[in-house]
């Protein structure tokens, strides 16, 4: 499985983008939404991947946040939405206002996205409000809107690798995701400052 891959942007075109790691160039397709976030082509770029293999094709699909990809993963778990549909949906639906449409059970919401009636949109509710949390869904919102200003102050290629690295080492040890952003964000991340060093403060103060 390609967890990610990290390499120089080559390509960028509405079906999706080329990324050249270790002599290899890998089509990427990715939600339209996330084309304008992209830097410019030669650029070092880091995509967050998910391989989907069948008997008549291999695609790669990927995103510029583990949010995003978290997401298109819990989409294409509905039956009779594979990652085209779910694809679409986060092209035309961000992951925030996805998952607060599905706890509020706006169909109108979901139906905008291109390929999904009213019909699939009732269906794709049903199927993952009971794998959604409204808690967890506020606490995630908070979570993507700091990392919309830590990219606008330019600090986000580090503090927010790190706090991310350091909320996915605490939901492996067994924490909830809200309890470990919660501790995570009232963590003052200082130049220099490893997940490692993050993460021993913050089980410092779960304990």
């Amino acid at each position: 499985m390609i967890s990610y891959i990290k390499g120089e942007l080559t390509e960028i075109s509405e079906e999706g983008i080329v990324v050249e790691a270790n002599g290899l160039g890998y089509e990427v397709r990715m939600p339209l939404s996330s084309l304008d976030d992209l830097p410019k082509t030669g650029s070092l770029i880091k995509i967050y991947t998910y391989l989907h293999v069948r008997e008549d094709a291999v695609g790669l699909f990927g995103f510029l946040t583990r949010d995003d990809l978290t997401v298109f993963k819990l989409l294409i778990t509905v039956n009779g939405i594979g990652p085209k549909g779910a694809l679409g949906i986060l092209s035309a639906i961000t992951p925030d206002d996805l998952r607060f449409a599905v706890l509020s059970d706006d169909v109108k919401t979901i139906a905008k996205a291109p390929g999904i009636g009213n019909k699939t949109a009732s269906k794709l509710i049903i199927e993952l409000k009971d794998k959604l949390k409204l808690e967890d869904a506020f606490e995630q919102k908070l979570m993507n809107q700091m990392d919309g200003q830590l990219k606008l102050t330019g600090t986000e290629s580090n503090t927010g690798d790190v706090r991310k690295e350091t909320i996915e080492a605490l939901t492996v040890l067994g924490y909830s995701a809200t309890d470990a952003a919660k501790v995570v964000r009232n963590i003052e991340i200082k130049d220099g400052m490893t997940a490692e060093d993050v993460l021993k403060q913050s089980l410092k103060r779960l304990i």
